[in-house]
């Protein structure tokens, strides 16, 4: 695994930093399937953080498929992690789009349930808030 950095003057959180950084090694081949990645406690103590930081970030990718957490074999890059179709670019929008929910108050399940309704829309729905 190439050196992680996390910019704490980014208003991005860490745990977030540290997500995107691993998706972006895995989608460029940089981690591939099998390879192990820093326990947790010794990737925050490098990266200055909390463990509880890095354990979110791990826990958001192994609900993703991307990694997998074995007792005694680490923390491991998945097989058949779901990285194909992976995109800078759209991961960038659904942050952004996560993010303005959150801060108007919506909860997790609320807007996972908004995109939910929004991909059944169809293509160039358009349909308008609160329909």
């Amino acid at each position: 695994m190439s050196t992680l950095v996390v910019d704490l003057e980014d208003p991005t959180p860490p745990y977030e930093q540290i997500r995107r950084a691993i998706l972006d090694q895995v989608a460029s081949g940089v981690l591939v399937t099998g390879d192990r990645l820093p326990a947790i406690r010794t990737l925050a103590g490098d990266l200055g953080l909390a463990p509880g930081t890095v354990a979110r970030a791990y826990k958001e990718l192994e609900e993703s498929g991307v990694l997998i957490t074995r007792r005694g074999a680490g923390t491991r890059i998945a097989e058949g992690a779901p990285i194909a179709e992976f995109n800078p670019d759209l991961q960038r929008l659904a942050d952004d789009a996560v993010g303005a929910a959150r801060s108007e108050g919506f909860g997790d399940e609320a807007i996972l349930e908004a995109v939910r309704r929004a991909l059944r829309a169809g293509p160039g729905s358009g349909s308008p808030h609160g329909s």
